[in-house]
């Protein structure tokens, strides 16, 4: 589904921030990148989602090189994936059910069907409860299940998550780590990125180690090993 061939990203100052990737992701996987702060993690996942632009190679998504994409081209394929954030990236003035809903409004999804689908995203990262909360009223590890609720509720292939548990404590970590094995198990590819060794070790899923913008090891059931 996801290939990375031989990607290379240099920036203006010089500075590389990968070199030579080459790696792939098949459907359904759960991968995790490891590696310390610059190692090339975030920039890789930033490739994915074509914020980024490899200096050299190619980065395809179900065969379609997704750099060569049209600008009108981008936002359907971004539909494709969704995205987990460290900082949650709530809208402030929405409850949980209407920051959901708020992503399905934008693809022009019908009343009906949010009203229907919301709840029962809701019910799937466990906050069904705290539908009518506002994100301030909200723990850090509710608001990363609504911001998950949010980014699987158009049915991505793929769910992206860079340091998901960065800002939370080891029960919430712990809370938010299964339900993203939970939507993995439903059929969703899921890639972190994470520090956390803990949650890397309970895996016993495929690890990719990265340092200094290469990939150093790829474990098919590997552990956090810098």
């Amino acid at each position: 589904m996801i290939y990375f061939d031989q990607v290379s990203k240099q920036y203006r100052d010089g500075t590389p921030a990968l070199e030579n990737v080459t790696l792939s992701v098949s459907p359904k996987e759960f991968v995790s990148i490891v590696g310390h702060s610059g190692a090339g993690k975030t920039t890789l996942l930033k490739m994915l989602l074509a914020e980024e632009k490899p200096s050299a190679g190619n980065v395809f998504f179900e065969e379609i090189d997704i750099h060569g994409l049209p600008k009108n081209a981008l936002h359907h394929y971004r539909r494709k994936i969704g995205t987990v954030f460290q900082d949650f990236r709530l809208i402030p003035t929405k409850t949980a059910y209407e920051n959901i809903a708020f992503a399905m409004e934008a693809v022009g999804r019908r009343d009906d069907e949010i009203a229907s689908d919301v709840p029962y995203i809701l019910d799937l990262v466990d906050i069904g409860d705290k539908a009518h909360h506002f994100p301030h009223q909200l723990s850090g590890g509710e608001q990363q299940r609504v911001a998950i609720g949010r980014a699987i509720i158009n049915q991505p292939d793929v769910i992206v998550a860079d340091e998901p548990t960065g800002n939370l404590d080891p029960v919430n970590t712990y809370d938010v780590i299964e339900i993203l094995k939970k939507i993995n198990e439903l059929g969703t590819t899921v890639i972190i990125t994470t520090h956390n060794k803990g949650v890397v070790d309970a895996m016993n899923k495929r690890v990719i180690t990265m340092d200094k913008g290469k990939v150093v090891r790829d474990d098919m059931h590997g552990h956090y090993i810098l």
